[in-house]
């Protein structure tokens, strides 16, 4: 299939172009952006959501599932950038969000029975929402309790109604018939929680993945990932036919084969979240490369890849992300080596995610390229780094992902890690090539390889050397 070796790019829309001045990201802006996508060589364009939405939870809280928020334009808009993504030979993929809906989402009234509610003068249980506080709020209109995985504003659907599983079948066709490629589905392992609301136990060890706060405080045995979630899953297959569909599971990798039996990739969160440290990279892909894992370094929940590695080891990072075998995703920005920005002040998003949401940096102009208005988060340097720049810079971010991405066809199948020095990260790809990775700010011996076909920084040219500079990497040929 055509995502088996892609290479997808998540366009965060309010942040990616404006192109009516109001500082706000559209899709006639991602139309007027797309030479930059296609000359960066990726295969498809991942939109968060561009849903109508009170902004609870930016665009995750969604009024209604089949139409665009007029700040992004129009379904005529839409139409017109799934014509101009195809007319490249790039594919689109949306954000389908299944889990919940706003509150202000017509069916919170119309159709209660869709929506996870409970009688009492208190809670059911003790299950806590992600960002902290109770999972359970009372409806003052009816009295009852509604489910919140999320924000009170966000109440979960209930995937044990058929009338839910019909109704988001309809939503994933209606986008499909537009000509979408397929989806990357928002918090799926929260479709199908325990039908006996049980209390969730005491956490009795850290979590495998970051949570925040009093959340860590619980084993989320009962509220997330349900025995039979497989039967949700198949609902959305059944609609999706043979459109891709990858699944943000918030689960070790020890855990996502039964979201594999019915996704084709789902996201490696423990790659994502690991340190740059080799031997702990090493343990997280030779677990997660026996699945099919959609590799990730970062987005817009989780901070952004030169932040977490390091300025000085986003290019080594880079390097790891586009030389892995099978879907890659690659955060708008990173390509330019972006770092995480001060936010909002006052914040804007209440879990305080705004740091990796800032605007794109076109060029070297105060606003970076992004509006010709106010932009809706400050632009982070635009001066020091943007695409104008990088474009024709061989030595820069830009052109390192530009050559990694067009190189990826040459790999081959299979990854066998090697025998390397200490703080260096080795594998070999198919039967031609090494890539051999210094995480350390010092020179490290290098695996044995003959000539290089690509270098972060430092040449390339002629034979691998013996030795790795500090955060260097390369792709050489097999000596």
């Amino acid at each position: 299939m055509w995502w088996e070796d892609a290479v997808v790019y998540q366009v965060y829309p309010r942040s990616f172009q404006d192109s009516d001045g109001d500082g706000v990201g559209d899709l006639p802006g991602i139309a007027a952006r797309l030479d930059h996508v296609e000359a960066l060589g990726v295969d498809a364009l991942w939109l968060s959501p561009v849903y109508p939405s009170p902004l609870a939870d930016f665009g995750y809280d969604i009024t209604d599932h089949m139409a665009i928020d007029p700040v992004y334009g129009t379904l005529d808009d839409f139409d017109a950038l799934v014509t101009a993504v195809h007319g490249r030979g790039l594919r689109l993929l949306m954000d389908l969000v299944p889990c919940h809906t706003s509150i202000e989402h017509p069916w919170f009234r119309e159709h209660p029975d869709r929506y996870i509610w409970a009688d009492g003068a208190k809670p059911p249980n003790n299950w806590i929402a992600t960002f902290g506080g109770p999972a359970w709020t009372r409806d003052e209109r009816s009295g009852r309790w509604y489910l919140h995985s999320f924000y009170p504003e966000q109440p979960d659907l209930d995937w044990r109604n058929p009338e839910v599983v019909a109704a988001m079948q309809d939503v994933v066709r209606f986008w499909l018939d537009r000509g979408v490629d397929g989806f990357r589905i928002d918090a799926i392992d929260r479709l199908l929680k325990d039908p006996d609301l049980r209390d969730d136990p005491p956490a009795r060890a850290a979590p495998a993945l970051p949570l925040l706060g009093e959340y860590a405080t619980l084993e989320h045995l009962h509220s997330v990932n349900a025995p039979d979630i497989e039967t949700a899953l198949g609902g959305l297959r059944e609609a999706a036919g043979d459109a891709l569909l990858v699944g943000e599971v918030y689960l070790p990798t020890a855990a996502l084969a039964p979201y594999l039996r019915h996704l084709d990739a789902a996201f490696c969160f423990e790659l994502l979240h690991a340190p740059p440290d080799a031997k702990t990279l090493r343990a997280v892909l030779e677990a997660a490369l026996e699945l099919e894992a959609a590799w990730v370094l970062s987005n817009h929940d989780f901070g952004r890849l030169a932040t977490h590695f390091g300025p000085e080891r986003a290019a080594v990072a880079m390097l790891l992300l586009l030389t892995l075998p099978g879907v890659a995703f690659l955060y708008q920005g990173d390509e330019i080596g972006m770092s995480e920005g001060p936010g909002h002040d006052p914040p804007l998003d209440r879990a305080g995610r705004d740091r990796a949401r800032h605007p794109m940096q076109w060029d070297g102009t105060p606003a970076g390229g992004f509006t010709t208005g106010e932009p809706w988060l400050p632009v982070v340097d635009a001066p020091a780094r943007n695409a104008a720049a990088q474009s024709g810079d061989p030595a820069s971010m830009l052109s390192l992902a530009r050559a990694a991405i067009a190189l990826r066809s040459e790999l081959g199948g299979g990854t066998r890690f090697l025998d390397a020095a200490d703080d260096v990260l080795a594998f070999r790809r198919g039967s031609g090539h090494v890539v051999a990775l210094n995480l350390a700010g010092e020179p490290r011996p290098a695996p044995p390889a003959g000539d290089l076909r690509l270098v972060t920084h430092g040449g390339p040219s002629g034979a691998a050397p013996s030795e790795l500079g500090a955060y260097q990497g390369f792709v050489a040929r097999l000596a």
